[in-house]
This record gives structure tokens, C-alpha cells and sequence, in this order.
């Protein structure tokens, strides 16, 4: 999966992520703090509007091997994804650097730990619930 133009997508600078992954969800935290412009929202995977989205971008929400990001009318996928969020943060422009690194690099420590996630993080039972500054970001 690469970047491509996502023109028809209503919504920009959209997180798509796995709602029941501790890692994943810890980091869908982690952005929502530094992001004080507060430019992304999220949306968990297993809601109805980020089954909808991941079916539109070829991401089974069964199993989902990837988070994805929307931004700039294009959606991103693995390191890509990542890169994309971190460089928008304050403060966090110079991971840009790390677009020097190979994208087969990138993305197979990407999907080596995407693949662990559960084993090594762990899992939600169900979707992890924001606080209640964070819930006006949440796209259900």
C-alpha cells in the first residue's frame, strides 16, 4: 500500500486506527495530546464510520494490518502514515528526515510490529473510550 489521491473522501486529517490495540490506541492518545491545533481526528476501525473508510481504502477491518491517515486529499498507509502525523505535530517536523530511510526499511519494521501488536501491547476488550476533551475528535 503507497499513498493515492483519496479526492472523493469528504474528510481530511482523519486517523483511521485499531480501536481495540493497546499500542495503537496509546498512540491515537499521544497525537491528540501534542496536536495542540487540534487538526486530527480519529476514528477506531471498528466504528461504522472506520469499517466505511478502511473498506474504501482496502484495509479489511477484520484484520487490519495497517493504520491509515488521510491528509492533504491522500491517504497514507504504515510509515508512511506515521511520518505523515508525527511531521504535522508541533515540534515534530525533523521525523521528516526519516523519509530518507528506504520505504521497504520502513515498512517491514512497520508490519513486524504491526503483526506483534496484540502479543506484545496487548489487546482492548473492547474499543479504548476517550476522555471527554478528546471525544469532540472521535468520528464514529
Amino acid at each position: 500500500m503507497t499513498s493515492r489521491t483519496t479526492s472523493p473522501w469528504p474528510d481530511d486529517d482523519v486517523i483511521l486506527y485499531d480501536g481495540v490495540c493497546v499500542f495503537c490506541s496509546r498512540w491515537v492518545r499521544f497525537v491528540a495530546v501534542c496536536d495542540v491545533e487540534r487538526r486530527f481526528r480519529f476514528t477506531a476501525i471498528q466504528s461504522g464510520y472506520g469499517t466505511r473508510l478502511a473498506q474504501a481504502f482496502g484495509i479489511n477491518p477484520d484484520d487490519p494490518d495497517t493504520n491509515a491517515v488521510v491528509h492533504g486529499g491522500e491517504v497514507f498507509f504504515k510509515s508512511d502514515a506515521a511520518l505523515t502525523v508525527l511531521s504535522n505535530l508541533p515540534g515534530w517536523g525533523w521525523v521528516r528526515v526519516l523519509y530518507a530511510v528506504p520505504k521497504p526499511l520502513r515498512d517491514a519494521v512497520y508490519s513486524l510490529v504491526a503483526r506483534n501488536r496484540y502479543r506484545i501491547f496487548g489487546k482492548y476488550e473492547e474499543c479504548f473510550v476517550p476522555d471527554a476533551g478528546m471525544r469532540a475528535r472521535v468520528i464514529e
